[in-house]
């Protein structure tokens, strides 16, 4: 899998992508410490190879994690600076609610917070859905990055 680079300074709107998911009832918000531990547990049992990324989210403040919530229930994450600085991802969401615009709600909610940061690129590392990333954010592939940060943890 490769990585995809991504331009902060040229993102679509954020409010638009969490205004289309409320419609459904769907709320995107960063996670806070009292939600950790519901979190990662989600996380583990959703997607289990994540977890570990995920509790890294939790150790900086404000957690470098956010959430998507469908009736109190957790729906989706995705997470940004965990593995490397600079870096989205992991994200995932809830089988059952794919095609609902959450993936690019909480997408663009840890990509604007990297351009808060500072920063005017993100690296999305070990892609999995590059058409994905490509469609929602314009990201483009970065030459020779297989097989990447990751390789090791393989």
């Amino acid at each position: 899998m490769h990585d995809m680079l991504v331009k902060l300074y040229a993102l679509p709107s954020l409010e638009q992508a969490l205004a289309s998911v409320a419609t459904q009832g769907i709320v995107v918000k960063r996670a806070i410490a009292p939600e950790r531990a519901m979190v990662i547990a989600w996380v583990r049992d959703s997607f289990p190879t994540s977890a570990a990324e995920v509790e890294t989210a939790f150790a900086q403040v404000p957690a470098a994690c956010f959430i998507a919530l469908h009736d109190a229930r957790i729906v989706g994450f995705a997470c940004h600076d965990v593995t490397a600085r600079n870096f989205f991802g992991p994200e995932g969401v809830d089988a059952s609610m794919r095609g609902k615009g959450i993936g690019r709600a909480l997408l663009l909610s840890a990509l604007h917070a990297q351009r808060v940061a500072g920063y005017a690129y993100a690296i999305i590392g070990g892609v999995g859905p590059a058409a994905f990333y490509e469609k929602c954010v314009g990201a483009t592939s970065i030459e020779g990055s297989t097989p990447g940060i990751y390789a090791a943890a393989r």
